[in-house]
């Protein structure tokens, strides 16, 4: 295995434990000594790697994005947008294990957001990467023919916004809301402004 990939692996893992290790604690508890632990690593090559919590921190939210947008998008160029659509909708609400641990990650960073200015404008920035995940499916859809024009602007925040808002209530384990309310209710204000069935399609 060449110094390279090894770097890229020992990332990976320490990204990872990251994850894990923020969204079970929350970020103001977490220690670096955690995350090496969990890493099986060094603390001197955790440090290496990444010099500051803040740091480490930003880079596993990034890390957390990236791997759920790499497993939704892998057949991006055959699959229909519709299909494409529908599995960003269903990561953006905590249905699983693995993604209820990225929502945890989520509500670090708003918290931290509120008090730190350089977290609020990293957030900001990831919510807009959000943004333009949904509206690049959607315009695809559209350039296809598959889709009804839409405002794609307008579409994508109501989007976030109903899954934020869901998703909320979903991590509260609020008794009057289920998954399959929420993705329901999405899907029909998504159906109805690109055409589509009021099924949500498969993913």
């Amino acid at each position: 295995m060449s110094t390279k990939v090894r770097t890229a692996d020992t990332r990976e893992r320490i990204l990872t434990a990251a994850c894990e290790v923020i969204a079970e604690v929350g970020f103001e508890k977490i220690r670096m000594r955690m995350v090496a632990e969990r890493a099986s690593v060094s603390t001197a090559l955790l440090h290496y790697h990444f010099d500051t919590r803040e740091k480490l921190f930003t880079e596993a939210m990034t890390h957390s994005f990236a791997h759920s947008a790499v497993d939704v998008e892998r057949d991006a160029g055959t699959a229909p947008a519709a299909v494409i659509l529908s599995r960003i909708l269903r990561n953006l609400l905590p249905a699983d294990p693995e993604l209820q641990q990225d929502w945890r990650l989520w509500q670090e960073l708003w918290a931290r957001a509120l008090r730190d200015d350089t977290t609020r404008v990293f957030a900001v920035d990831l919510y807009a990467q959000l943004h333009a995940w949904v509206a690049d499916a959607v315009r695809r859809g559209i350039a296809e023919g598959e889709f009804t024009p839409t405002d794609v602007d307008d579409l994508s925040t109501l989007v976030l916004s109903l899954s934020d808002g869901y998703g909320i209530r979903l991590m509260l384990r609020d008794p009057t809301v289920t998954l399959d309310t929420a993705r329901t209710s999405i899907w029909r204000h998504v159906s109805a402004a690109l055409g589509l069935p009021e099924t949500m399609p498969a993913g």
